[in-house]
């Protein structure tokens, strides 16, 4: 929670990258060289290497900074040449600035006096900095150390040599492997492999070797992969080489990678400070996208995975900055979920399997306990993929968490909701990350809760009768109506009932047709109650739009009941799980989720454009050229009506300073203030029967697929789902060409075909696929007409045979003239 600090505590080499860089190839990386940090400034700092400091020397007013390259990074005071750089050119450095050996040699230690300091390199000779850069001072003895003082120096030099073993500096610093020798060796294995050599099994055995080496190191693997894009490349490569045994070698080259890669990482704050040095935290991630079928065995109890949310979870601020800049930096939309989101989502996925025993007892995975820290960095990741349009929301779905049964989720939806904030703090919830859970997941759970609502009403309602002396419950909300008053009777009735009541289950019936209601009369009652409802031409919604489009009329102000009507059968339907024939915006569904409106939600094409040429007007007369003030024009009744937007908004002018000002304010007024009276009134409707439901699950895009449905209809996948009853079967004649005249059918027969069978023209959430759909069979060949269930989504068939004219002439005039229910 602290303020982020100006300047670090402690000298590094390299800044963090700036968040509006980005990386659309390998060839526009954040770095364009990664040799040069900074070209305008002169900076130069090969960052795989010289973020790793291994000697540090501090004088009055400067510091000098030993890199494991061997180079110097200097900072401080120069007035007496203390850097090692020639004072007139660098009087003094505010930043760091790199000194290079003279013969091109490598130094590997350094002390300092107050104003000058003693450098020891690779070939035991001793530099001393001066104010025209480094001088020679001992050449050619075997030095075995070096210090400084105040203003005196000293050096150790052993004995000459008289024969006997030479002594090893303790200074010295081994050589690592270069980590691109390590990724060579693995691509030449992975051909060896690929062409059946000779050397193949020493080869798989080499590169799983490899593999681990690759990932010990986090240091080398920061070294190797500047462009993720080639670590994608190779991984993709190892994932796909070989039969089932390498496949599981290399995958457990992997997971001994990770775990030993990781321990180094963990607790080391100081090191996860440096922008560098957490990078190779994002490319670790790809890692877990290790694919477990064929038997692979990978981080069965989620050590692994643990270890890794552990060391991310605990990096200092500065270093969680510096992941921030580098995932927005390197990793663009095409690779971000693809290298980041959706290996944590399969580690997730894996962690949430379990299994049923035959006496219907579940077992859990032993990784199920690494279930809430990777969750907490899935967060952090959807995070920044919201700020940035980095990613989808379907992006984020988790097929692990789906499959969670509702009941479980719906326990756990209601013991956040009792929880204060303290408790929440303290226990993890998974629906406290809806971003997980698909839209169906979180349809069932609405579902859930409007039944528990349901029941809850019902009992609310108990009547005593002491004349009969019994107990009586009607546990629906009737609604019997006239087809041809439908619209006026609903509204009546709607006016005179309690608000306990409408909160019943809903059970329509039409006057004079004896359909019984399990759901199929609902949803024909509320398709037709919508095309009357939001008929925009019905004075309660604004005509600027057009048809298609349902916003409410600004200049309507006699009508609010009948806003508190619409709202309130809006949400019946939703409550009652039943999709609408409405046009709403998507802001309508961003306010009723109380989320910010902004320029995206302006309905009017031409409006939402003149606003952005506005904002991006670059010359500094916009108040000559858009003429403009703080104050809105509209016709209302053919009269002209004006606002002001502020206090004296006529008489201000927009400019370009208060621009932003002017175009928040109008959107403000559009969206918000023009229909405020239309909106309460539409709110107060939908939230008395909606109040306590949990609508902020959803995105407003959810919400919308919920309320309308999709308008794709797949009927290729709803051929795949169908089911059959009474002897047929997807290779029955009649089935064949029935399916036949859907595919060739126009898609405004197919939405017909779509409402005559369910009631509805669109499909739910999921689309078709999802949807249970069935074809029974009605006896054997006849003249009759095709009918249905729509309650159950159930077409009743005759058996037409081949007789491919018969079916689509019968079934064509069924599901444009038929309407109604009826029993016999």
């Amino acid at each position: 929670g602290r303020e982020y600090p100006k300047e670090l505590a402690v000298p590094v080499p390299v800044k963090i990258p700036s968040e509006n860089q980005s990386a659309s190839s390998p060839a526009n990386l954040p770095f364009t060289d990664w040799a040069i940090w900074n070209n305008k400034d002169g900076l130069v700092a090969k960052m795989s290497d010289d973020v790793a400091i291994q000697d540090v020397a501090c004088g009055a007013e400067h510091t000098i900074l030993v890199t494991r390259s061997g180079r110097l990074l200097v900072c401080g005071s120069n007035q007496r040449g203390q850097l090692g750089a020639d004072v007139s050119k660098v009087p003094t450095a505010t930043t760091v600035v790199p000194v290079h050996h003279p013969s091109g040699g490598r130094f590997v230690s350094a002390e300092a006096g107050n104003a000058h300091s003693l450098l020891l390199d690779n070939y035991g000779d001793v530099w001393l900095t001066s104010s025209n850069g480094l001088q020679l001072v001992v050449k050619g003895h075997s030095v075995l150390a070096i210090a400084a003082g105040g203003d005196d120096n000293s050096v150790v030099i052993a004995p000459a040599s008289t024969g006997g073993l030479s002594l090893t500096r303790q200074f010295s610093v081994e050589k690592e492997d270069d980590g691109m020798d390590i990724v060579d060796s693995v691509e030449n294995l992975l051909q060896e492999i690929s062409s059946n050599g000779a050397n193949k099994q020493y080869a798989c055995n080499e590169i799983a070797k490899r593999t681990e080496e690759l990932l010990k190191y986090p240091s080398v693997l920061n070294s190797v992969f500047l462009d993720p894009r080639e670590l994608e490349y190779m991984f993709d490569r190892l994932s796909n080489v070989g039969d089932g045994e390498v496949k599981q070698n290399i995958a457990s080259a992997i997971e001994r990678g990770l775990k030993i890669g990781l321990e180094c990482l963990r607790g080391d704050d100081t090191r996860l400070m440096h922008p560098e040095a957490v990078r190779c935290l994002l490319l670790y991630i790809k890692f877990f996208d290790v694919c477990r079928d064929d038997g692979i065995v990978f981080d069965m109890r989620g050590e692994c995975i643990s270890l890794f949310c552990d060391v991310i979870l605990s990096v200092p601020f500065e270093g969680h900055k510096a992941l921030h800049g580098w995932a927005l930096n390197l990793y663009p939309r095409e690779i971000f979920a693809k290298m980041l989101v959706q290996p944590l989502l399969r580690a997730l996925n894996e962690c949430l399997k379990f299994s049923v025993d035959e006496n219907q007892v579940s077992h859990f995975q032993p990784s199920r306990q690494a279930v809430p820290v990777i969750v907490a960095v899935i967060s952090w990741l959807h995070t920044i993929a919201e700020e940035s349009n980095l990613a989808s929301p379907t992006d984020f779905y988790s097929d692990g968490v789906s499959q969670i049964s509702v009941g479980a989720l719906f326990d756990d939806l209601q013991r956040m909701k009792r929880a204060s904030p303290r408790e929440r703090s303290k226990n993890f919830h998974i629906c406290a990350y809806p971003f997980l859970l698909s839209p169906g997941c979180k349809r069932n759970l609405l579902q859930m809760e409007s039944q528990i609502e349901m029941y809850k009403a019902m009992l609310g309602d108990i009547k005593f009768s002491e004349s009969q002396r019994q107990i009586t419950v009607d546990p629906y909300f009737h609604l019997e109506i006239e087809r041809e008053h439908l619209l006026k009777q609903t509204l009546e009735k709607i006016k005179q009932t309690d608000a306990k009541e409408i909160r019943k289950r809903l059970r329509v019936s039409f006057k004079g047709e004896e359909g019984i209601d399990a759901g199929g009369v609902t949803k024909e009652f509320f398709q037709l109650l919508s095309e009357e409802l939001f008929e925009v031409n019905s004075g309660l919604w604004s005509t600027k739009y057009g048809n298609d489009v349902n916003w409410f009329n600004s200049d309507n102000t006699w009508n609010d009941n009948n806003y508190e009507l619409i709202g309130l059968l809006f949400g019946l339907a939703l409550y009652n799980s039943v999709l609408l024939d409405v046009r709403f915006p998507l802001a309508v569904y961003r306010k009723i989720l109380g989320l910010p409106l902004g320029l995206e939600d302006i309905i009017d094409d031409d409006l939402r454009k003149g606003l952005q040429q506005l904002l991006e007007y670059e010359g500094d007369d916009v108040e000559q050229v858009f003429c403009l003030n703080f104050e809105v024009t509209w016709m209302e009744l053919g009269e002209e009506k004006r606002l002001e937007l502020k206090p004296d908004g006529a008489n201000i002018p927009v400019t370009n300073e208060n621009r932003e000002e002017y175009v928040l304010r109008y959107v403000r007024w559009v969206l918000v203030d023009s229909i405020q009276p239309q909106w309460d009134s539409f709110e107060k409707g939908v939230m008395k029967v909606m109040e306590s439901s949990s609508l902020d699950l959803f995105l407003p895009e959810e919400l919308e697929l919920l309320v309308v449905g999709s308008p794709d209809l797949d009927f290729e996948a709803l051929e795949v789902n169908t089911k059959y009853e009474g002897g047929y079967d997807k290779n029955s004649p009649v089935i064949k060409n029935f399916w036949k005249f859907v595919r060739e059918a126009p898609k405004d027969t197919q939405v017909q075909l779509l409402k005559f069978a369910t009631a509805s023209c669109k499909a739910p959430i999921g689309g078709l696929g999802k949807m249970d759909f069935m074809i029974q069979r009605a006896g054997p060949d006849s003249a009759q007409l095709p009918t249905s269930h729509t309650c159950f989504n159930t077409l009743i068939l005759p058996d037409y045979g081949d007789n491919y004219e018969k079916l689509a002439d019968l079934l064509g005039r069924a599901i444009i003239e038929c309407e109604g229910f009826g029993l016999e």
